[in-house]
């Protein structure tokens, strides 16, 4: 078995690959289409490790990296993967500041000239009604001056219409937006795209953070330094005024062009201009529909820098499962949330697949007295407004199991007074263009569409709610079936546990 070693992507495959959680696609793959639906049939199965790219022999690439949350936890030493954002909890409040090196792996290659990204790496087509082939595999890197001295890490699409320039998607409430369309709009910004850092930079990157817990200043390197339990290297780049992380396997090194330069995501956007910004699609998007394009900042690349050894790329599916290893920090800041909310109250948090990536949340809390009651509300409440985007968030009792949605409907059906147990946010406030519903409801995500549902027992009726608890576990069932009796029946559970789990339940 190999050592196991969380600060690089290639050190953790190693370890992983070597506990049999990857799967190696040896036969020749295509980039269009043939990546994208392997990996989509392969979803919460094993990482896909393809050997052979067509038109990119020099190249490795892998997806569904953080598909399944039990590896992650095998990978951090953690006994339970439900476990997992409680660490996070704790690099929030013990991160480990990166730190500088001369040297690094992600620089044994530099292209400065005849720079052509597509022609380059092996950037996938997920479906034909795609703009085109749309990478989804870079974490931006902002740092120093332009972040007042912290660490920005962003995960944000990008699609190259040109050789060496693209479109990149900064939604303008997020920590790289706010730079980009407020404080630097009309500057040149430095910046790197890292593709495949250490995967506690990977999963800090795709956080859709709660930004009261992870403010504009946060070090979020930081933070993924304090998950890993080692600093982050990061090393100055090549040709701009920015860092790049070291141990990454593929840097691109340029400039965010001045929003004066904005460019449009797609030729079709361009074509239909203003007046009909939004309608024509540009590939998967997370909230589970086709995404649409838009007016964003220009990626203009100065430099490639990357391992010299076969570097491996990464092409995570945006209407995926594989957010779930992006959640956890998610989970971790709503956590945080709710303890300075009520400290002590907050007993844990889920967010579930089919809540997609950061639009829904459970929060499961312990009533201890009447005093308490209510608190639950605020939390509930505070969740929708600090996180745009949010459509729903429930809260229940310790006794309903968050990560059972049988049990989480149960509860909404039992426990919710549609009279006075819904709970929703006033009109006006604002949400995100991404959501189909706020979209229809003010044009561009004017509207935080947003409702929670408080699913816990009153206090002062609990005695109303008492749950059975049936003899199971505790009967010898062989006392009057076979082995082969049982073993049928337990056949039976495990394939209606497997359909549950196929649509994601």
């Amino acid at each position: 078995m190999k050592k196991k070693d969380p600060t690089s992507i290639r050190s953790s495959l190693e370890y992983l690959d070597s506990k049999g959680e990857v799967l190696h696609v040896k036969k020749e793959v295509d980039p269009i289409y043939e990546i994208a639906g392997i990996q989509k049939s392969f979803e919460k199965g094993p990482i896909l490790l393809y050997e052979k790219i067509k038109g990119y022999p020099n190249f490795i690439n892998i997806g569904n990296l953080f598909g399944r949350r039990e590896p992650i936890a095998d990978l951090f030493d953690v006994d339970d993967s439900k476990k997992l954002k409680f660490k996070f909890v704790d690099a929030l409040h013990d991160p480990i500041p990166p730190k500088i090196v001369k040297d690094a792996p992600c620089q044994e290659v530099v292209i400065t000239k005849n720079i052509d990204v597509l022609g380059t790496l092996p950037v996938i087509k997920h479906t034909e009604f795609d703009a085109g082939r749309i990478m989804g595999c870079g974490n931006q890197l902002l740092c120093d001056v332009y972040r007042k001295g912290d660490t920005n890490i962003s995960f944000n699409r990008i699609h190259f219409r040109g050789k060496d320039w693209a479109s990149i998607s900064t939604a303008q409430i997020t920590h790289i937006g706010m730079m980009a369309f407020k404080t630097h709009r009309d500057k040149r910004i430095p910046i790197t795209v890292n593709i495949n850092p250490s995967p506690a930079v990977g999963i800090v990157a795709g956080t859709w953070n709660v930004r009261t817990i992870v403010p504009h200043g946060s070090d979020e390197l930081g933070i993924a330094g304090g998950f890993q339990g080692a600093p982050v290297e990061l090393v100055k780049a090549r040709t701009v005024g920015a860092y790049s992380i070291a141990n990454a396997e593929i840097v691109l090194e340029g400039y965010l062009e001045p929003t004066s330069m904005n460019v449009w995501e797609s030729e079709e956007a361009e074509k239909l201009g203003e007046a009909r910004q939004g309608e024509t699609n540009f590939f998967p998007e997370w909230v589970g529909y086709m995404g649409t394009t838009w007016k964003v900042r220009k990626l203009q690349v100065t430099a490639i820098t990357m391992r010299k050894n076969k570097p491996i790329f990464y092409t995570p599916l945006a209407a995926g499962l594989e957010y779930a290893g992006f959640d956890l920090l998610r989970e971790a800041t709503f956590f945080e949330l709710a303890e300075r909310i009520c400290p002590g109250f907050c007993v844990d948090v889920y967010i579930p697949d089919y809540f997609k990536w950061g639009s829904g949340v459970i929060f499961q809390v312990r009533k201890e007295r009447a005093q308490e009651e209510g608190f639950q509300r605020n939390i509930l409440l505070s969740a929708l407004a600090d996180a745009p985007g949010m459509r729903m968030a429930i809260a229940v009792d310790e006794d309903v199991d968050i990560y059972c949605a049988e049990d989480v409907m149960w509860a909404l059906e039992s426990r919710v007074d549609p009279d006075h147990d819904i709970l929703k946010l006033a009109r006006g406030m604002r949400g995100i263009a991404a959501q189909p519903i706020e979209a229809r409801q003010s044009g561009i995500g004017g509207w935080e569409g947003g409702m929670a549902f408080d699913a816990t027992k009153p206090y002062h009726k609990r005695h109303h709610y008492q749950r059975p608890h049936y003899p199971v576990g505790k009967v010898n069932l062989k006392k009057w079936f076979t082995e082969e009796q049982i073993q049928k029946v337990q056949t039976m559970q495990t394939e209606y546990a497997k359909t549950l789990a196929k649509h994601g339940w």
